[in-house]
């Protein structure tokens, strides 16, 4: 499929750690006409705001990657607002996308879809096969219904809009927020502190045991471009009317006690890690099967701990205690 690189490309969320690097990943292959809006210039779960956005500025391509995001504490003590907000954003884009005649669109869901305890590693087919973890239902709701929007528009209307489900992501433009950020980034935050205040331990929630897959987030946005630039034959030759998203991760994962000494070997921290088994662990593991996507011709470039001292750098250099 030839390339227009003056195409008009909308990313939603570009202030995010998902979008500011779809956003760098556009910038990279020479895209010219990428357009954004602040959450101040463009209410995204205000259906009028979005409406009069798309009719003014002919969009051709969306990158649906706004959402509200965060961890476990954020996911069990915000519940209602990760519902709502994330369904006014995807149904308010989505559909006033299609009403302005946009044609392509790529919507960013989340990993925790999939059922809480399904078989790994995790098969596109596994979704809406089991409950989901409970300490984000709400989210993962919200995110299932997106895909089905997306499918539903495709079967009605005709369009092209595509939908990715990554793994755990992490990178520069990350939340570093103390209790609403995910876990590479807290703890980042927590061991760079730990070591600038002398403290002689770390501790975190859970024991430290489940598993979890983790994607350098310009990785993630690579991989976004490579499936939103597949001819739609090829697209619709892996995928299916109604089982049409495809995982992104790397197929590899490891322990949060392995991902901590991870960090703690690049941050610096001399102290002692602890595990308070009084909190959730959430999900026991989240792996990734990703064959659909290799089979489209893309891998992830960027290997953990080469991901976290990259993150850890861009933590540095933004960090004002």
């Amino acid at each position: 499929m030839k390339t227009n690189l003056q195409k008009r490309i909308y990313v939603a969320g570009h202030r995010g750690l998902v979008g500011s690097a779809i956003v760098r990943a556009l910038r990279k292959r020479d895209y010219t006409n990428i357009i954004t809006r602040t959450h101040s210039e463009l209410e995204l779960t205000d259906q009028a705001q979005v409406r009069a956005f798309f009719a003014e500025n002919q969009i051709d391509e969306v990158y649906l990657a706004a959402a509200r995001v965060g961890g476990i504490h954020a996911n069990n003590t915000y519940p209602a607002e990760f519902i709502y907000d994330n369904m006014m954003v995807q149904a308010n884009v989505i559909n006033e996308a299609y009403r302005a005649g946009v044609k392509r669109l790529l919507f960013l869901g989340s990993s925790c879809i999939y059922p809480r305890l399904a078989e790994q590693p995790i098969r596109e087919e596994y979704l809406m096969n089991g409950p989901l973890e409970p300490t984000n239902e709400p989210y993962a709701i919200a995110k299932i219904a997106g895909i089905k929007m997306c499918e539903s528009y495709n079967r009605q209307y005709g369009t092209d809009y595509r939908s990715v489900m990554p793994t755990n992501l992490y990178g520069p433009g990350d939340n570093y927020h103390p209790e609403n950020s995910h876990v590479i980034p807290a703890l980042i935050r927590r061991f760079h502190e730990a070591k600038l205040s002398g403290a002689k331990k770390v501790t975190i929630w859970g024991t430290g045991t489940p598993r979890r897959e983790f994607l350098y987030v310009d990785d993630m946005a690579d991989a976004c471009l490579h499936v939103m630039e597949l001819d739609r034959d090829t697209y619709e030759k892996h995928t299916t009317p109604m089982l049409s998203h495809i995982n992104v991760g790397t197929g590899e994962d490891v322990t949060i006690r392995e991902v901590a000494e991870v960090i703690r070997k690049a941050t610096g921290f001399q102290g002692d890690i602890e595990f308070d088994t009084s909190k959730p662990d959430g999900t026991p593991r989240k792996l990734m099967n990703t064959a659909k996507l290799t089979a489209l011709g893309w891998r992830p470039g960027m290997r953990l701990g080469e991901g976290i001292k990259e993150t850890y750098a861009h933590f540095q250099a933004d960090y004002k205690g």
